[in-house]
Formats: C-alpha cells, structure tokens, sequence
C-alpha cells in the first residue's frame, strides 16, 4: 500500500489530523475549500492576534535584533520539560516523545519547497542551500528523514508514516501543518522566513536536551538530533542571508517576519511541551 493510500485509510479523528491528511493530498476545489476552512479557525485568527501585538521595527537589524533577543533568553532559561527529557525521562518515556515528532521526523522540510515559486532568485539560493541539507544532498542514507528512520527502528517503532495518524497529538500536528500554510497560502513569504529564522537559529540548544538523553539512555542512533545540532549553524546563517536578500530584493514586510518567528517559536514550544507531558502521564 502506497504512503497516499495508507493516509487515506486512516479515520481522522481532529481537524488536525484531518488538515495533515488534506495538506499531503491531491487536491480538488472541495478538499482546498476544507483546507482553506480550517485554517481560517486555526492559523489565520493566530497570526493575526500575534501582528495585533507586534513591536514596532523600524528596520530588518532591529528584527535581527530582536530575534537574537529572543533566542537567549529561551538558550538561558530552559524549560522543565528540556531538564525532564534530558535529565530524567526513560527510555519508555524518550520514546512516547519520540514517536509523538514522528509525522515531522518523517516528512521533515517536504512542505518547504512550494515557497521557492515566491521568493525572488537570490532569495531562492540560500533557501535551495538549506533544502538540499535537509534531504542529505541527494545522498539517502543521510536524509534527516531517513535518520528519524534509523532512530524509530532502535526504539522498535515503525517507519511508515500511516502508522503515526492516530495516536498523534494535536500540537504535533499543528506545527507540521503551519509550514503548509506559510509556503503556500499564508498572503507573505515572510511568515515562512520568519519562522525557519527562528528554528534554525534555536535548534542547536533545543536539540542539545533530546542529544543528552540519547546519550544517557544509551541510544545508539542518535544522528537525527547530533546531525542537527552540527548542521544548523550553517542554516541559521542562511535564513539571515535570506532575509537580507529580500529586504533588498523587495523590501521586507519585518511585521510578518517576526509573526513567522512567534509562530515558530510558540508551536514546537507547544508541541514539545505536549509530548513530555503525555510521556510522563503514560508513566
């Protein structure tokens, strides 16, 4: 059974659920329609509360600025849930939370590509440079999908993604699913920029926690998140090169930029957070 078959046999139980299924879909006017509905009752009122609140930045250093503001203080007060992981979690316990990023682990950057259509060329480079990382530069074994394979298979989970529809909390889902908004509907590529901005340039602290446990739990496989924590220096440089380029190219709505960072930030805090949780409530 194909990927797209298995998705379809699944009974989505939640609209987020039923929005990852849409979004991985071939599309027609009733099914876009349903993607476009339930969007407007989740992402669309969200970053718009968010652009209500946002501060005033005059110019694209004072949105880097305040980024890097952003970032150190997450990097210097971790939260419980990182220590719990990190510190304390069992094996049983890293592996609920692992299988629970699985539908990100296993369609990791798959949503991003879209975005290239609108962005203007010199934009496209630094994001083509971050894309190819992702998928191992054309070299399989080193996809970071692939890498999330290797480390389900040492927890002796499965690797097919229509295993993972059920079970899945919302909030993984929605961190997933906000990356299909940003690249293809959401009316200002900025969101998409501004959101890998951010996880770019946080995910060589937030992974060191998912590294520690995996090294004291003995965990073997652990590439998927040592791989990370070496490749994404490099990434962060480019989401910056990234957002200069279009700030030249087009001008940069900064606005909508840090939208994408609050959002990038607010749902893999919100997914992270549920994962330990319901690790540590099946203990």
């Amino acid at each position: 059974m194909s990927e797209s078959s298995e998705m379809k046999a699944e009974t989505t139980a939640s609209p987020h659920q039923e929005l990852f299924v849409l979004n991985r879909s071939l599309l027609d006017v009733r099914s876009l329609a349903r993607i476009l509905e339930l969007e407007k009752g989740w992402i669309v009122p969200l970053a718009q509360s968010l652009e209500r609140e946002a501060p005033r930045l005059g110019s694209r250093a004072e949105l880097i600025a305040a980024l890097d503001e952003m970032l150190a203080r997450e990097k210097d007060s971790p939260t419980e849930t990182a220590t719990f992981l990190a510190n304390h979690s069992t094996r049983e316990q890293f592996r609920v939370v692992v299988r629970q990023f699985a539908v990100d682990g296993l369609t990791e950057a798959q949503s991003f590509f879209p975005i290239i259509a609108r962005l203007p060329i010199h934009v496209q480079m630094p994001m083509m440079r971050v894309f190819i990382d992702e998928f191992g530069c054309g070299n399989y074994e080193q996809t970071h999908s692939r890498l999330y394979m290797e480390l389900l298979s040492e927890l002796e989970l499965p690797v097919d993604l229509g295993s993972y529809l059920q079970g899945t909390n919302d909030e993984s889902y929605a961190f997933v699913n906000v990356f299909y908004w940003m690249t293809q509907r959401a009316s200002h590529p900025e969101y998409f920029l501004g959101a890998l901005a951010y996880l770019e340039n946080s995910i060589p602290y937030a992974f060191v926690c998912f590294a520690d446990a995996c090294k004291r739990l003995g965990i073997t496989k652990h590439h998927y998140y040592t791989e990370h924590l070496h490749i994404d220096g490099y990434h962060a440089r480019e989401t910056r090169t990234a957002l200069r380029e279009l700030d030249a190219a087009a001008g940069l709505d900064r606005t909508k930029a840090w939208v994408g960072m609050q959002l990038g930030s607010l749902l893999i805090g919100q997914a992270f957070d549920a994962a330990v949780l319901e690790a540590r409530r099946r203990s």
